[in-house]
């Protein structure tokens, strides 16, 4: 939790950014989550609080609501206290008026008067939710069906978190780095300790305990994997062999929310064979490429354009696509192999405020591309200052799809399908770093992280290989 005033300043400047869209009454609603049970009440999957709730009262505590009145700039937070049966299991916690002293709120009440406060508002703002019983909190204090909650959701406090959220402060970037630092541990880790015989679970493990014993935990589920051509595996279940390679995304979150979010590539023997490093040293390419277009102003579509040039021009060269490369990457050729995006927005969220919608977190309300893999890009609007993003390229040989375009023939003018085939059970690559925009272009997060062919095979040699 930050001080006192950072709250303070950030719902006084979400009432303003407010203002500016048109909205000076009623109430903006913010519900916490509460403890979610795996098949029993008492039996609750780790509580993560809404985002949104820590970014603008930074309590981290199932079962509180707040509000903030547009017109007075009063903030108000809802909940109840422990009873003595509740100590008995849980121990001493800070009473809701503590609670709301440190967050900055005026006032704190039971959490049964919210609904009270939103009969006599009239008129109520609300964040699209995501959890089905917010949903229905929603609904019973809006007084509409739930299946309009969502469709109801407040476009202007959507834009006015957004423009705050997105801009990272200080102390936000500070977080960033110590999740990334985290994050570095995990992946090096996991290269140190690879080696042919053991689980994927083994090294899913092994990367998890790094991230607990920093004191905070995963930012997301850990992709570790042998079969990297499948983009999301989180299925932990196959053995490392020789000459396979390992696919490892995972992220660190700190105690206070934010997020890391790397991918690594690296052999599970003590080096890359020949055709491993080539289409390693590709993907570090279109990384490269896309870095260079990071700067406020440039749309990160751009970035994501470069980085598939650059991997069209890599694969041509081995002999795997042809023709010219940016009518290639127009056309979308190029998306056999890269076939998501660049990258993402990344703070309290692994992918930034998610569940406000791309439309207006990558897309400033343009109209997204329709096309195969491009489709994908989560970021594409124009960049500022503050902002921090991924750079993930990867290039994956994915049979299905390689045999499906083969059958349709589809950009046989750009794509070579023998070439291809024989990539198949090469598995997929992707290299993943975290950036922040600044006045004058990008920097990276984190402690140096040195993913050259010759400095992974160096960790891959002197670990468990």
């Amino acid at each position: 939790m930050f001080d006192t005033a950072t709250y303070r300043r950030r719902r006084s400047a979400l009432v303003k950014e407010l203002a500016t869209r048109g909205e000076e009454r009623g109430l903006a609603v913010f519900i916490g989550n509460g403890e979610s049970p795996m098949n029993y009440a008492d039996n609750t999957y780790p509580f993560r609080q809404d985002s949104s709730f820590l970014y603008f009262f930074g309590i981290r505590k199932p079962g509180l609501a707040a509000t903030i009145d547009l017109e007075t700039g009063k903030a108000t937070l809802y909940g109840d206290d422990l009873s003595m049966d509740d100590i008995v299991w849980t121990g001493p916690e800070p009473k809701v008026a503590e609670l709301a002293d440190g967050a900055g709120a005026e006032a704190s009440r039971p959490r049964a008067d919210l609904a009270a406060a939103a009969e006599r508002s009239g008129r109520l703002l609300w964040l699209p939710p995501y959890r089905d019983e917010t949903r229905r909190e929603l609904a019973a204090l809006a007084g509409v069906p739930i299946g309009e909650v969502d469709a109801l959701s407040s476009t202007p406090l959507i834009r006015s978190a957004l423009a705050l959220r997105e801009i990272k402060e200080e102390a936000e970037i500070a977080e960033l780095e110590a999740a990334v630092a985290t994050t570095v541990d995990m992946h090096r880790a996991a290269m140190a300790m690879a080696r042919p015989g053991l689980r994927e679970s083994d090294l899913a493990a092994r990367v998890t305990e790094v991230a607990i014993a920093d004191g905070g935990g995963l930012s997301f589920p850990v992709i570790a994997t042998v079969r990297g051509a499948t983009l999301h595996n989180h299925r932990h279940d196959g053995l490392l062999e020789a000459g396979q390679l390992f696919l490892l995304d995972a992220g660190a979150e700190t105690p206070s929310g934010y997020a890391g979010d790397l991918t690594s590539t690296f052999p599970v023997s003590p080096a890359y064979d020949a055709r491993q490093k080539a289409i390693y040293e590709i993907v570090l390419s279109m990384g490269r490429a896309a870095a260079s277009r990071v700067k406020p102003g440039a749309p990160y579509a751009e970035a994501h354009d470069a980085a598939a040039d650059a991997g069209v021009r890599g694969l041509s060269a081995l002999g795997l696509m042809r023709g010219d490369p940016a009518e290639a990457v127009a056309r979308g050729a190029h998306a056999l192999f890269f076939p998501h995006g660049v990258g993402h927005m990344v703070g309290l969220d692994v992918h930034d405020m998610e569940n406000y919608g791309e439309r207006w977190v990558g897309y400033d309300g343009a109209a997204r591309s329709d096309q195969f893999g491009r489709k994908s890009l989560r970021l594409a609007k124009p960049l500022r200052a503050g902002m921090v993003l991924t750079i993930e390229p990867g290039l994956y040989f994915i049979p299905e799809l390689i045999a499906a375009w083969k059958a349709e023939g589809r950009f046989a003018d750009f794509i070579d399908y023998k070439a291809a085939e024989a990539y198949v059970g090469f598995g997929g690559i992707r290299n993943e770093e975290d950036w922040l925009v600044t006045q004058t272009g990008g920097r990276r997060l984190g402690p140096d992280f040195d993913k050259s062919v010759a400095a992974i095979e160096a960790i891959r040699r002197k670990g468990g290989a």
